[in-house]
């Protein structure tokens, strides 16, 4: 984007398109369109999907609250067993990963979204009533299909919103989700477990019960709250409209002239980049869904190992520790990316840190240690997470772009079924949790080795997106 001077500083700003020239002088008193556009965006849209994304991953995690406090008991389930079922939900997700997305591209994100929200939460609520180990991985599978294409969709969706200077900040405020998922949903998930005998349910199967009805009600809501493009947008001026899609515009035509020969799915999966993407991603959701699903279960653990009794409210707060410095660590460092402009040191050294670290947190030797190192780990995983889904939009467009995202997020996802089933696995072999950890701090440090690699083969100019204006640092603030 070429600008004659400082756009908030000066009178006069030019935003320059191919044969067109947009004068953007703000009346006095009033932010420019660029500004007002981007901040409208963050607060109307952002908010709402970071909302959807917070209910789903609470949905898909509240497995893990409720398998130390009397699922397992009630349903006779050994640690494999429980890793199965939290691990096959990704195999219903991964089977119908790329066709949801594609589909989402082809409908659009109001009803798409809002149908895979109301799904899920259908099936969520069937967890109520779930009897034996069978009845659980059927439903955890069918969870996986309901939920199939979400996240990627949201990614997309988002990205479709803002140009590529402000994609990182968007998507980090939108990423606050997952941690604050477990900073406030840990505590949540406490409150609801304490509630048992609450109409005639057990205290996990209550706690399903609580989780699942959000779903059905915000997926409703999405269907006339979201809109699937700018142009839709009538809470945007015409020179803020006219702004995004100009921009947007812009960057479309510039994508690699070969993903349009090709074709936008042959674009995609014929992509060495995409596949390298997929590798590094299934190394960053291995160390997160290892730390979610069996965080609660090693606290569970601290009171044998050393000598303290920790009560359910008291194990959802330890729980939702190392997400409060994870969100703060998100932010800062995808803010220093977006001034900056995004370097390969920005995914690299969150991937090596948390690698190292994860192993690590079971030889600390005292609960406070332990979770400290924890919150390293978690700090390092969601202060990469943002930045690395800047990536893919970087050199994708239209079906390519949804095929993509959804690719990488699908092989990366294998990993979601991987972790649990195999920490389980061997925790069960080896008796411990040492093992396991030090093979989910492999597949980080593995991570950080292939984006170092990708980086070096890639054009200088094909990296990164450009930094974004001062007036990025007013969003959120």
């Amino acid at each position: 984007m070429n600008r004659t001077g400082d756009p908030y500083g000066s009178p006069v700003a030019k935003h320059q398109f191919p044969g067109v020239v947009v004068d953007t002088i703000p009346p006095p008193g009033r932010p420019s369109p660029e500004r007002s556009a981007i901040r409208k965006i963050s607060i109307r849209i952002v908010p709402f999907v970071a909302l959807m994304f917070f209910i789903n991953f609470l949905d898909r995690t509240a497995i893990s609250f409720a398998a130390p406090n009397g699922m397992e008991q009630d349903l006779g389930l050994t640690a494999a067993q429980f890793g199965l079922a939290s691990g096959v939900f990704f195999i219903g997700y991964i089977i119908l990963e790329v066709p949801s997305n594609l589909a989402l591209h082809r409908y659009g994100a109001r009803r798409w979204l809002a149908r895979i929200m109301v799904s899920w939460g259908i099936v969520s609520l069937l967890f109520v009533w779930v009897q034996n180990f069978p009845q659980l991985v059927a439903l955890r599978f069918l969870l996986g299909v309901a939920e199939a294409g979400f996240f990627p969709g949201a990614i997309l969706f988002l990205s479709s919103w803002v140009p590529a200077a402000y994609r990182g900040r968007i998507l980090a405020l939108f990423y606050l989700a997952q941690p604050l998922t477990s900073v406030i949903g840990a505590p949540l998930a406490g409150l609801l477990l304490q509630q048992h005998g609450a109409l005639g349910l057990a205290g996990w199967r209550f706690m399903f019960l609580g989780v699942s009805i959000p779903a059905i009600i915000i997926g409703v809501v999405c269907w006339f709250y979201l809109k699937d493009k700018p142009a839709d947008a009538g809470w945007l001026t015409g020179p803020e409209r006219s702004w995004l899609e100009q921009s947007l515009a812009r960057e479309e035509a510039a994508k690699q002239p070969e993903q349009k020969a090709k074709g936008g799915l042959r674009a995609a999966f014929g992509s060495g980049r995409v596949w390298v993407l997929c590798l590094v991603y299934f190394g960053f959701i291995y160390g997160l869904y290892a730390l979610s699903f069996f965080l609660p279960t090693i606290i569970n653990g601290f009171q044998d190992q050393y000598h303290v009794e920790i009560g359910t409210l008291t194990q959802g707060l330890i729980t939702a520790i190392p997400y409060v410095p994870a969100a703060i660590a998100l932010w800062f460092w995808t803010r220093d990316a977006t001034r900056r402009g995004l370097r390969t040191w920005h995914i690299a050294i969150p991937a090596l840190v948390g690698g190292v670290s994860i192993p690590l947190a079971l030889f600390a030797g005292s609960l406070a240690a332990t979770v400290a190192v924890i919150s390293i780990t978690a700090m390092s995983i969601f202060a990469a997470l943002p930045n690395f889904w800047t990536l893919p939009t970087r050199f994708l467009s239209g079906a390519g772009a949804a095929a993509g995202v959804a690719l990488i997020n699908t092989v990366g996802n294998i990993a979601g079924f991987a972790a649990p089933y195999v920490t389980g696995g061997v925790h069960d072999w080896t008796g411990g949790y040492q093992v396991p950890m030090i093979i989910v701090g492999f597949f980080m440090v593995l991570s950080a080795v292939l984006i170092t690699l990708l980086a070096r083969r890639t054009p200088q100019a094909q990296q990164a997106p450009q930094s974004a204006p001062s007036t990025a640092e007013e969003l959120g603030s």
